[in-house]
């Protein structure tokens, strides 16, 4: 019979059986040694037979790029510029590929992250916390050279974003040695996800590691898109950029949807299957070489819009993972967009597969309709 403590950790290892006991330890909230003592138990009672001999075959995602803590501000009013606001203020987890591997986890999937940050508090808080979602941060680098990365957000009274400052250095010292040391789970992934935050020469190996696989490239922002776009090749898959990023992306106008048509055909030229457009509140576009079709979005409140284009992509990667269309997926996405934004949370804690799916099947029924295709 297995203790409480040995059917959490065979809980973690049916999702993960690679999962090192670091990572055990971190996600229970307990000590090596003890994750060590357990592990032997269970080997005793038969019940693990080897690590990975069970679910490795089982699909996963790898995600590369930013980890680093969100810190936010909401006045309380309207906020005025150039002068002191009321309101308050709050810490947590953050960066782009760490909120989509947490939304990964959280939906159930396996999930590894690479990424580095500062062998400080700050970065041993992102850790605990990021494991305990069910993520694997084996691969998660620390360094004594800069300190973990911070994403400072001021919104205003209703959540919308303001201004943002992200400091991503320590993504910065993300380098061919860490992502080489990934190699294994990067090359058995049926999905990786690479965000912008990479530097060219760590962006351009991690195509080349993940080749043969699903590579979805989420570009982050308008400067780091740019200085990427030129090594976009056949070796991605899809890319997922607002209409702005989409014009860095091709050096072409995205103002108009037939802009924006053009635009994704300059993408399929360069061999990329799939280019999915967030219009914001109006939904998105998700051209697959062959025509478009327009996705509304799923109705919601605002409380914070941070975190939604995360979660956005971490159910289109679930949706994927399961073995889904893009079209399906697209729209689970935005189901757990709104959630997201409904929510104070950068990544809902409460999030699941059942519960996005609910969110969409209430949603308006031309929300979940399908949408004609038009001529790209």
């Amino acid at each position: 019979m297995l203790t409480d403590r040995e059917q959490q950790i065979v809980e973690l290892l049916r999702r993960d059986p690679l999962m090192g006991s670091e990572a055990l330890a971190a996600a229970i909230g307990t000590t090596r040694a003890s994750i060590n003592v357990h592990l032997s138990n269970l080997g005793k009672k038969g019940v693990i037979l080897g690590r990975g001999y069970v679910l490795a075959t089982e699909p996963g995602a790898v995600v590369i790029g930013g980890a680093n803590m969100d810190l936010k501000a909401r006045s309380a009013t309207r906020a005025t510029p150039g002068t002191s606001n009321p309101g308050e203020g709050s810490m947590a987890p953050g960066g782009v590929a760490r909120n989509i591997a947490e939304n990964l986890g959280r939906l159930g999937d396996r999930v590894h992250l690479v990424s580095v940050v500062g062998r400080d508090a700050l970065g041993e808080t992102l850790l605990s916390h990021t494991a305990a979602a069910g993520v694997r941060v084996e691969h998660v680098a620390r360094t004594d050279d800069v300190a973990t990365g911070t994403y400072t957000a001021v919104l205003d009274a209703d959540g919308e974003l303001i201004v943002a400052i992200a400091d991503m250095t320590a993504t910065a010292h993300l380098g061919a040695d860490h992502l080489r040391a990934a190699r294994d789970v990067i090359a058995s992934a049926d999905i990786v996800v690479v965000d912008g935050n990479l530097s060219r020469e760590a962006f351009d190996l991690a195509l080349d590691l993940a080749s043969g696989r699903r590579v979805i490239f989420e570009p982050v922002s308008v400067p780091k898109a740019a200085g990427l776009r030129d090594l976009l090749d056949a070796r991605v898959h899809g890319v997922t950029p607002n209409r702005d990023e989409l014009a860095a992306l091709t050096d072409l106008p995205t103002r108009t949807d037939r802009q924006v048509r053009q635009a994704a055909a300059a993408l399929h030229q360069r061999g990329i299957e799939l280019v999915w457009v967030r219009l914001g509140e109006r939904g998105s576009l998700l051209s697959a070489g062959d025509g478009i079709v327009e996705i509304p979005s799923v109705p919601t409140t605002v409380e914070d819009v941070t975190g939604a284009g995360d979660s956005m992509l971490a159910a289109f990667v679930h949706v994927l993972l399961d073995g889904g269309e893009a079209i399906e997926a697209a729209r689970f996405g935005h189901a757990a967009a709104a959630l997201t934004i409904a929510s104070p949370h950068t990544v809902r804690p409460d999030l699941t597969p059942r519960l996005v799916s609910a969110t969409l099947e209430s949603a308006a029924p031309d929300t979940a309709a399908p949408h004609p295709k038009e001529p790209a």
